[in-house]
């Protein structure tokens, strides 16, 4: 008995849709790099309810005929192949014909287009991949597709979305990349009838600054090369630029954004001992390869592509960002605070040098039995000097003369004694468990701040800014107060323990670990905020402490709910014991 069969239409194009459109970012993509494909110079596209009830984008491209309309929504339909040698020579951004039937087969699709030439256009309307309406239409020349109730028919895709702020997120940064590439194309986008972005026709350098924000501008290093194999151009940031965040990085392969981990790696190299090691550099970089050495087909989004040569092209690029960095004169600056000290000692200032004396024991012989070097007790040695040791850090006879109970090590510990021997508090631990407590209790009745003398103005994109808008109900209960209008942010005030120079680094922090994803939080983003405020404005290791400030930590401390681990699970405080200082000095 036969059991093979050829499945029907419908069910095999939900099956494409399952890897073609994962997510309403997905979608958005297919038909965005469709409207490029159309010689479109303008295309907006319109979201509502985060792609969920409506993907909308309108071109003034070329349009398509009543066939063509009605055979782009069939499997393996398309202009762009008709031979096996055509998919060594892709330019177009789409070439599987799979996109439009995999979107019909899961949503309600409404297609409008009309050729320029032509008076009427064509109207089709498809639901579950049948054909409800097919009808002659007055439309603008070029096409518009509304891909509306996504996953109407497939409960558990849509089940699987994550929220609407989270999935906004995917199809900003899906219109970013698209608009990234293309500058000289006019772009759209509008988020629940409220106009998000408007970038005319422009340069590289202007469309990066008006997706990313103003300040980028200063931040840009050309960056420009041509061999037989590549044609490298777009710029770099420098290194100030570099975030914590990988969310400025773009590469673009001939008009199409990739993901390349061996090329970031590249760029990487290049920034060597220019920025710190969990930073990452900022580039926007467009590379220009021949179509037939590169392999584009092996992955359903076509985010990931296949070098004929990568060695090569790696080793150009990080030598173009090299020279790039080099041209402008962006090299490491010295940290003088690393560099060694060469202090004179008090004694020696207006003084000669003198010429050192060497020191010979004319009577040593080392034939003789008796004239051995005289040798040293290694045991008394380590014994003698780990009491020297104790005596000059702890000094513990001098706190008992002088009845201290407290006192600081390193300034970075503070000794209290205890009743089993001696209690060592790390001072950022113990001080962060405390600011972390409080940030925690006082939440609900709206912690003091105090108010700015001058607004402080930072700088972010609007995707970020949208980020701190979802947040800044959050970020008012600690103090902070902000506005935010025309995409940017100034700060009013913050709480005490704050300061004006580091807002742009607290902030910083905020996005990237408040920053959504497609996982569920584990923390409230309260207790995230908490716990950043008591890094950044807690004591730091080094800092020197007076009496007072030592005792009030202790007592704070004590009275903390878990006073003996910080807020990331660090030990805040180690007991020596009297047993265990009596086995090491006897």
């Amino acid at each position: 008995m036969d059991i093979i069969q050829l499945l029907p239409d419908h069910i095999a194009n939900q099956i494409a849709a399952g890897e073609v459109i994962q997510r309403p970012a997905s979608a958005v993509k297919e038909m965005l790099e469709n409207a490029l494909d159309s010689g479109a110079t303008s295309i907006k596209l319109f979201i509502k309810d985060s792609g969920k009830t409506l993907i909308q984008v309108v071109d003034n491209g070329c349009g398509m005929s009543e066939t063509d309309a009605r055979m782009s929504f069939e499997r393996h339909a398309t202009s762009k192949i008709r031979k096996a040698d055509d998919l060594f020579n892709i330019k177009t951004m789409g070439f599987r014909g799979e996109a439009m039937a995999s979107m019909a087969a899961i949503a309600h699709v409404e297609l409008c287009t009309k050729l320029t030439n032509e008076e009427l256009g064509t109207k089709i309307v498809i639901e579950g991949s049948e054909i409800k309406k097919q009808e002659e239409t007055i439309c603008a020349n070029g096409t518009s597709v509304k891909i509306k109730n996504l996953f109407y028919n497939v409960p558990a895709r849509r089940n699987f979305l994550k929220s609407d702020k989270i999935e906004t997120k995917h199809i900003i940064d899906q219109f970013s990349r698209v608009a990234l590439a293309n500058p000289e194309i006019s772009w759209i986008l509008f988020l629940d009838n409220k106009e998000y972005y408007h970038l005319d026709s422009s340069n590289f350098r202007q469309r990066i600054v008006n997706i990313i924000g103003g300040k980028i501008n200063e931040k840009l290093v050309p960056i420009e090369e041509e061999t037989n194999l590549v044609k490298i151009s777009g710029f770099i940031g420098k290194p100030e630029a570099a975030k914590k965040t990988r969310g400025e990085q773009y590469f673009f392969v001939n008009g199409r954004f990739i993901k390349s981990y061996y090329l970031n790696h590249a760029i990487s190299k290049a920034f060597t001992d220019l920025i710190a090691d969990n930073y990452h550099p900022s580039y926007f970089i467009n590379l220009e390869i021949d179509p037939k050495m590169v392999d584009i087909n092996i992955h359903p989004t076509k985010t990931e592509i296949k070098f004929e040569n990568e060695q090569a092209i790696y080793s150009i690029l990080r030598s173009s960002v090299k020279k790039s960095l080099g041209k402008y004169n962006i090299a490491p600056t010295l940290d003088f605070n690393t560099e060694p000290n060469f202090d004179i000692p008090i004694k020696m200032q207006n003084t000669t040098a003198s010429e050192p004396k060497i020191k010979v024991n004319s009577n040593y012989n080392p034939f003789t039995e008796n004239s051995e070097p005289e040798t040293k007790d290694t045991n008394n040695l380590y014994q003698n000097n780990f009491e020297e040791e104790i005596q000059t850090e702890i000094n513990l006879s001098e706190i008992e003369n002088n009845s201290s109970d407290l006192f600081q090590l390193n300034n970075q510990f503070i000794v209290s004694k205890s009743e089993e021997g001696l209690l060592l508090i790390n001072q950022q631990r113990a001080h962060q468990r405390i600011l972390y407590e409080y940030y925690k209790e006082n939440l609900n009745s709206n912690l003091t701040s105090q108010q700015l003398i001058f607004p402080t103005k930072l700088d972010f994109s609007k995707s970020e800014i949208e980020e701190i808008r979802h947040i800044e109900n959050k970020l008012n209960k600690f103090g902070f107060h902000i506005e935010i209008e025309n995409n940017k942010l100034e700060v009013l005030s913050v709480p005490p323990q704050c300061t004006e120079e580091n807002l742009q680094v607290l902030f910083n922090d905020f996005l990237k670990e408040t920053e959504l994803n497609d996982t569920d939080l584990k923390e409230k983003i309260e207790t995230k905020i908490s716990k950043i405020l008591s890094t950044k404005t807690g004591i730091k290791s080094g800092q020197k402490l007076q009496k007072e400030e030592m005792q009030m930590i202790v007592s704070k401390l004590m009275k903390c709910e878990i006073p003996s681990v910080s807020p990331f699970g660090q030990s805040c405080f180690f007991n020596i014991s009297l047993t265990d200082i009596t086995k090491k000095l006897n």
